[in-house]
Parts: C-alpha cells; sequence; structure tokens
C-alpha cells in the first residue's frame, strides 16, 4: 500500500474574489427587489385600507340619501318637513316667529 497524498489545486486568487464580489453583488440587487417589493405592497395595503374607509362613508351616506329619498316621497313626511323647515302653513293658518323659539337658542 501506498500512500498517496491528495493535492488540492486552488483556483486563481483574483478569479475566487471576482466570483465573490458578483455573488454579493447579485444578492445585494435581490435584497434591492425584494424590499421595494416589500415597501409597494405595505403601501398598497395602506392604500386599499384607506379606499376601504371611504367606501364604508359612501355606503353611509348612500343609505342615508336612499332614506331621505323614502322619506320625500311620503306626501305627510313632505308636509311635515316644509312647514317645520320652511314654515309653510295649512289654509287658514298663521305663523308667528316667537322669541327664542329658533334653533340653536337654548
Amino acid at each position: 500500500m501506498s500512500n498517496k497524498k491528495t493535492v488540492r489545486r486552488r483556483g486563481n486568487p483574483i478569479i475566487t474574489k471576482l466570483i465573490g464580489i458578483v455573488i454579493i453583488a447579485a444578492a445585494l440587487v435581490i435584497l434591492l427587489n425584494v424590499g421595494r417589493q416589500v415597501y409597494t405592497m405595505l403601501s398598497l395595503q395602506r392604500q386599499a385600507e384607506l379606499v376601504e374607509e371611504e367606501l364604508q362613508i359612501l355606503r353611509d351616506e348612500n343609505a342615508s340619501l336612499i332614506n331621505t329619498k323614502d322619506k320625500l316621497e311620503d306626501p305627510n313626511y313632505v308636509q311635515t318637513y316644509a312647514r317645520g323647515e320652511y314654515m309653510f302653513s295649512k289654509g287658514d293658518e298663521r305663523v308667528f316667529y316667537l322669541p327664542g323659539s329658533s334653533e340653536g337658542s337654548e
């Protein structure tokens, strides 16, 4: 039996360093792109939350407008509203303005 030593050849140190630099640069580019994607995702999530809030406000406003429309289709409500808000009177009625009876004065 003969003892043979295995000799391991090392590559050119310049090429090894160059390959290391290329791998590090590629890793940095990948990390930068991942960071941008995460930032974009978080930004879009926040924008989606704002749009959802605005949508809920618009839904509430729409429900209120539908309710008002339904009320305005009722002649009794229209008559009561006109008499209360615009001081309209029925037939022989007279409208009197009393001191301190306006809205906001208490």
